[in-house]
């Protein structure tokens, strides 16, 4: 091969795509074992690498030329074979300086010092916290604490973090930022949480460096608070344009940086449809699909083809509890991997661990047609008669509203329908 990322498991990797989108070489994924990475670096059968878990340290040994940066960090991300040597740099650093920068509201620039005054808190020990390590320093930041399970290498233990930085009475009162450097929330166990922001009162923003799915649990919960809050997606995509100059020489321009990110964002989000029975989410959902070619997917379709029986009859014999039960697994699969069309059930925004999961990689419209528009029919149980859709429509149309990033007031045919999510779509 002669670009591409070599690592141990990387079957939900973003990285071919986003080099593919720079347009200058071809990128391959090549998994390596612990005991095959030493012969594949001594073959030096490539021009340029990345290098992502577990072996950013591991490859040092085998490194002839270590950039000043890499070698202060002791991590390395991007291998470059120059004339026969291997040379290594490590350009998460400035993925991650640039991301914070934005983060916090910093114009960009080396001198733009956004955490002076601030405690860094850390958490993990493992490559990625070595480099978010450096960007600290450099950012100015007042204390840098690094935080592990085991307490070990100095790191407080998550326990004494707590104690220290959390709850009123905690004996520091620093203004702090969170850097998220372990996969805690990392696909596909997106209910991870390290940490959640309520425990520190005077936290400033979040920076996570996972990104799949787009949005953690801890990003989104950070939001929630009004926090400044991003997932490591423009990291991974200025860190990639850096490797992408190492590769090749010429640099990536801002502007191309942007697209790139804002295009990779888009394919890998889900547009979510929400609303009640009857709204048409599944036919315009099935017309969207068909726009954007992209896979259709419907959170009722999932239960009855996994319960082998119709929404009455599983209402019927096994209940409501179960039916949101398996309503919620439909949600945690479907919503787990991006870039689909999925439409769900009346009530999957019951339950907030489901609107949470939608959230993580999906852009949630609500269906919102009016009650003299919506049908009782027969195959919808909580809503086969009239008075029970009336009464479905006044309880649930505060969820929706709040549940949705836009409100479709939906026109009378699903085509209009679809165009007006279009035109929300392509501009967000």
């Amino acid at each position: 091969m002669q670009y591409g990322l070599i690592g141990e498991r990387l079957g939900h990797s973003f990285s071919p795509e986003l080099h593919r989108r720079f347009g200058r070489y071809d990128y391959e994924l090549f998994e390596l074992s612990p005991s095959a990475l030493g012969a594949f670096l001594q073959r030096r059968d490539f021009l340029g690498l990345n290098v992502t878990i577990p072996y950013k340290q591991a490859v040092l040994p085998y490194l002839d030329r270590l950039d000043a940066r890499a070698a202060a960090i002791g991590a390395v991300n991007t291998v470059v074979n120059r004339c026969g040597q291997l040379w290594g740099y490590n350009t998460d650093f400035g993925g991650m300086a640039a991301s914070l920068r934005r983060l916090l509201g910093a114009s960009s620039g080396a001198a733009q010092n956004v955490l002076a005054g601030k405690t860094a808190l850390i958490l993990g020990t493992g490559g990625t916290s070595r480099t978010a390590l450096a960007v600290c320093m450099a950012l100015g930041a007042a204390e840098i604490v690094r935080v592990s399970r085991t307490g070990r290498e100095g790191a407080l233990t998550y326990a004494e973090a707590l104690t220290r930085f959390g709850a009123p009475s905690g004996a520091d009162r620093k203004r702090l930022v969170l850097l998220n450097c372990t996969p805690a929330g990392m696909f596909p166990d997106g209910d991870g949480l390290p940490f959640h922001p309520a425990d520190f009162p005077l936290l400033d923003g979040v920076f996570d460096c996972v990104y799949n799915p787009l949005r953690t649990r801890l990003v989104l919960a950070a939001r929630e608070r009004g926090l400044p809050a991003g997932g490591g997606l423009s990291m991974l995509v200025r860190q990639a344009a850096l490797a992408c100059a190492e590769f090749t020489g010429a640099p990536v321009a801002e502007a191309e940086v942007e697209a790139v990110c804002s295009a990779l964002r888009l394919t890998r989000e889900t547009l979510v449809l929400i609303g009640m029975p009857s709204a048409g989410k599944t036919t315009v959902g099935r017309l969207l699909a068909q726009r954007l070619g992209r896979e259709f997917a419907d959170t009722d379709e999932w239960i009855v083809r996994r319960c082998g029986m119709s929404i009455p009859e599983v209402f019927a014999r096994r209940g409501e509890a179960f039916f949101r039960a398996m309503e919620a697994e439909a949600v945690r699969e479907l919503a787990s991997t991006g870039g689909k069309v999925l439409a769900t059930g009346g009530g999957a925004i019951l339950r907030e661990d489901n609107v949470r999961r939608l959230r993580q990689s999906g852009r949630l419209y609500f269906l919102d047609r009016p009650l003299e528009a919506l049908t009782p029919s027969d195959d919808r149980p909580l809503s086969n008669r009239l008075e029970k859709l009336q009464a479905l429509y006044t309880t649930r149309l505060p969820r929706y509203r709040a549940a949705a990033d836009c409100v479709i007031s939906a026109p009378d045919s699903p085509e209009a329908a679809a165009d007006a999510i279009l035109q929300d779509w392509n501009g967000s």
